[in-house]
């Protein structure tokens, strides 16, 4: 079998827009791990609908906040295709509870950070890191979010903050950040089409742009 063009890992893919970007980016040229934490149904699920697209994917457990998990996910990558072109950060949310208040931090910055820090050695020059977020969460604290969601934006944004301080290292590597923020207020939500449509063209256009904003316009208007 000829390898890959391109081999990108999407977390978070069994579902929502991780699951729709995965099937947007099938292609025969191209192999998707589809990540996944529990549902193993819905993951396959989708790897038959890129497989029916006359793409290549392959289903692959890991909860991203499990140092353990995600150095077995790394190794597959490396032992099965040697290298990583696009890993797409998709994995994120983590809603709080008073027995696990750390989660949404674990989950959000430091899940992040280290599954980039494990990527950059797979991941040759012209690759490409994509950062899902929320307009609440990139632009916290500047403006006001809605009740409830102040920790989870406040950990969102910390995981940007903590891909933007490694920029000199993926610079460096030749790997190219871009940060795709969708508009998460009521009655404003891109469709789960037009989402995953800005993250898989940031995932593999020319020249992606560093920050790409998709939904409400009125939003970015508002931003002090």
């Amino acid at each position: 079998m000829q390898p890959p063009a391109r081999v990108v890992l999407i977390t978070g893919a069994s579902r929502g827009i991780g699951a729709e970007v995965a099937r947007q980016l099938a292609s025969p040229d191209t192999h998707v791990i589809v990540n996944y934490r529990e549902k193993a149904k819905r993951a396959n699920a989708v790897v038959d609908a890129i497989r029916g697209a006359g793409g290549n994917a392959t289903a692959l457990a890991a909860d991203i906040t499990d140092d353990v998990e995600v150095a077995a996910m790394m190794q597959y990558i490396t032992a099965h295709f040697g290298r990583l072109d696009v890993l797409v950060l998709n994995a994120s949310g983590g809603l709080e509870t008073d027995a696990d208040p750390g989660y949404a931090m674990r989950l959000n910055r430091d899940a992040q950070r280290r599954l980039a820090l494990l990527a950059m050695p797979l991941m040759p020059a012209g690759s490409r890191i994509v950062f899902v977020t929320s307009h609440q969460a990139h632009f916290y604290p500047h403006k006001a979010v809605p009740k409830g969601y102040g920790r989870v934006a406040a950990s969102k944004r910390a995981g940007e903050t903590a891909l933007y301080t490694m920029r000199s290292e993926f610079d460096h590597a030749g790997i190219h950040l871009t940060v795709v923020s969708g508009d998460g207020t009521t009655g404003a939500l891109p469709t789960v089409e037009a989402f995953g449509t800005a993250i898989a063209n940031a995932a593999v256009v020319p020249s992606a742009s560093s920050i790409v904003y998709i939904g409400s316009a009125d939003y970015l208007m508002t931003v002090a």
